[in-house]
């Protein structure tokens, strides 16, 4: 097995938890473990370690690519992420409105869908609405 980047699996595991991070690397074969040593080192070692974006930043701009590309596995654990980031219910909210308007309503749609999921599973209630 290749050896893992450590600031690329130390800033993985901040951002999307212990448990996620072991069932990633639970198994590792040789069809797998080389492409889980690439996203450890480029991914998370080279990209979430720099400096100029804080984690939320990222988190919140990594909803936006990945709902605007339709990947609902990677979107939801992104949501998780952003959570774990500190990310609001309203900063996650106003991402997502951004990927309606430019990556289209039906993308905007189901990230929506989605982020409801996640949010149920993660115990986070959205504030009620304010009477319009």
């Amino acid at each position: 097995m290749p050896q893992l980047d450590r600031p690329g699996l130390e800033a993985r595991r901040r951002v999307l938890g212990d448990e996620y991070v072991d069932k990633a690397l639970t198994g590792l074969d040789s069809f797998n473990a080389e492409f889980q040593a690439l996203v450890t080192e480029y991914c998370w070692g080279k990209v979430w370690t720099r400096p100029t974006l804080s984690d939320k930043q990222r988190s919140l701009i990594n909803l936006a690519m990945i709902s605007a590309l339709n990947r609902s596995d990677e979107f939801k654990t992104h949501v998780r992420g952003a959570i774990r980031n500190g990310c609001s219910v309203e900063e996650i909210r106003d991402t997502l409105m951004q990927v309606a308007i430019y990556a289209g309503i039906p993308a905007g749609v189901e990230a929506f869908r989605l982020a409801r999921l996640v949010f149920e599973a993660e115990g986070v209630t959205p504030a009620p609405a304010d009477d319009a």
